[in-house]
């Protein structure tokens, strides 16, 4: 762990998620709006994931650059059998993916339909959504902890990624219910959080 980059990754980790947290925010989302106007409105979601994308390239950069040491290699044929579960998890990310409107999702509804650009996307409570209210969430924890193989800055990115995820998808329910209401309650009420199993 001392000859990595495990701590800096980490520390790095921590101001991804506060910088992440900060711009899905409505407050900003609303900043924009106003100083904007429907410009800002629109294009808003867009500008989020082009921010997302630079934030988690140079994120993700540090585990290449940083000093790293080996943990482990899943060997054959274990391997196989964890790459062959990646690959369906990710296949069932990019269906859930789908099935929320991947035009809005990803923030291009306001550049090719602008007569469709909506202030929020609409509520999806079908396919992997009746099971988990994130599934892409819990897809891409199968994928993040069935690597072939890990090192402490691999492990220290994924700690960061998962914990963020965990703690920023309760800023986001309080948000959901800001946006959707009783709607988003009811919903919350009767669907497991993440993992797709109803704890009593």
């Amino acid at each position: 762990m001392q000859s990595s980059g495990f701590w800096w990754i980490l520390l790095a980790g921590a101001i991804y998620g506060v910088l992440h947290s900060f711009a899905a925010s409505l407050w900003l989302k609303d900043l924009a709006a106003r100083i904007f106007g429907e410009m800002g409105r629109k294009h808003y979601r867009l500008g989020f994931v082009i921010f997302a994308l630079i934030t988690t390239l140079a994120y993700f950069s540090l585990v290449l650059l940083l000093p790293d040491a080996r943990l482990y290699v899943i060997p054959a044929p274990w391997v196989y059998l964890t790459g062959a579960l990646q690959l369906a998890a990710a296949f069932c990310m990019l269906l859930s993916l789908w099935s929320t409107g991947i035009m809005g999702f990803l923030g291009l509804e306001g550049l090719f339909h602008p007569e469709k650009a909506a202030d929020r996307l609409p509520l999806v409570t079908g396919g992997f959504y009746k099971f988990t209210r994130h599934p892409i969430y819990f897809f891409s924890f199968v994928v993040l902890v069935l690597m072939p193989f890990m090192t402490w800055n691999l492990l220290s990115f994924e700690i960061g990624v998962i914990l963020y995820t965990l703690i920023g998808s309760l800023f986001e329910e309080r948000k959901l219910v800001l946006e959707y209401g009783q709607e988003y309650i009811d919903y919350r009420n009767k669907t497991p959080w993440i993992i797709p199993i109803k704890l009593k």
